[in-house]
């Protein structure tokens, strides 16, 4: 009976009740954002796995807010995701990468919409076309407009560490949703027999060190001194190259088996290419809560880093710690 007990499946939807009622101050409106975005991430996952048999893969003719070519599946997510998030009544707004500005919900009179989410609906959709791995990033922050239904842009522009939670969802052989509220990371399989995320990787602890490396190497000769030496030092040392071109496919290799992820700035990006607030931050809280670090190439840590705008661009080193330690190193000995 005890082995019966132990092995008995975790749905989603029980681990976060369970979690809200270890907290003696929760309300239930983080418990019931978290399931929203779990209902939101399986409607993703149906149409990203039957994406090559209907007609929403290739570009939508147009741009995002962050300049990059829209793809038709990144509409259907953006779209999704702000439903699911609106049906709740639990989240005042949303930043995300698809939309120029931010995006006041329509709340509920009943209910107080405390939080305010930024997401990247679905990271890295350029390589659907050829079937590989993509994702969804999101944070969730504590709104500080007081009042019951207000909301300002100040809402979005808090610092990293200020995140309640966050998470991302893989769409890839399986489909797992990696999530923290800022006591651990735990994991959840998607089970297409039943319809549900279940615990499946419990209290994630990334290793200090690995092997692996990714980064846009192509970009070698325009990155600046100091991360071309921790590029060669990693050749040095035969780490093994891995880059796929999805933040969330690239950052969950590093969580699982050890790595460093790497976007530095460029010619092109002096500031770098990735955006602050829905893609380093969610990813960087998450990694930090398993025990690995997260800085941008002036060595700031990635969570403490002033936010004054929804589209802010920011470079990154995220991954084991160790391995983002020696990152640093280089960077204090290099750089000019």
């Amino acid at each position: 009976m005890g082995s019966r007990q132990q092995n008995r499946i975790v749905t989603l939807d029980e681990f976060i009740i369970k979690n809200q009622k270890s907290h003696d101050d929760a309300t239930g409106s983080l418990t019931r954002l978290l399931r929203d975005i779990g209902i939101a991430s399986k409607i993703v996952n149906r149409e990203v796995n039957k994406a090559g048999l209907v007609n929403i893969l290739g570009d939508a003719d147009s741009g995002n807010a962050s300049g990059d070519q829209v793809q038709k599946l990144d509409l259907f997510a953006n779209r999704v995701m702000i439903e699911c998030l609106e049906n709740s009544g639990e989240c005042a707004g949303v930043a995300s990468e698809e939309d120029e500005k931010w995006i006041k919900l329509k709340t509920i009179k009943t209910r107080s919409a405390d939080y305010v989410v930024v997401m990247d609906p679905l990271d890295g959709s350029s390589n659907i076309d050829v079937n590989v791995s993509v994702g969804t990033i999101f944070g969730i922050y504590k709104k500080l407009t007081k009042s019951k239904s207000g909301i300002k842009e100040t809402d979005f522009f808090q610092k990293g560490h200020k995140m309640v939670a966050a998470g991302y969802v893989l769409y890839g052989t399986s489909t797992i949703l990696v999530y923290t509220t800022g006591d651990g990371v735990n994991g959840f399989t998607l089970d297409p027999s039943i319809g549900e995320f279940c615990l499946s990787h419990k209290n994630i602890k990334m290793p200090d060190f690995g092997i692996y490396y990714s980064v846009n190497q192509g970009y070698y000769q325009k990155f600046d001194l100091e991360v071309r030496r921790y590029i060669d030092n990693c050749n040095d040392e035969n780490y093994r190259l891995r880059y796929i071109g999805s933040m969330v496919s690239d950052v969950h290799r590093s969580l699982f088996k050890g790595g460093i992820f790497m976007y530095p700035n460029t010619r092109k990006y002096p500031h770098g290419k990735l955006r602050l607030l829905y893609e380093c931050n969610p990813m960087a809280m998450i990694v930090e809560q398993a025990g690995g670090l997260a800085v941008d190439c002036k060595l700031n840590r990635i969570l403490d880093v002033e936010v004054t705008e929804i589209h802010q661009r920011s470079t990154i080193a995220i991954g084991s710690k160790k391995m983002v330690e020696d990152f640093m190193d280089h960077v204090k000995k290099y750089s000019a």
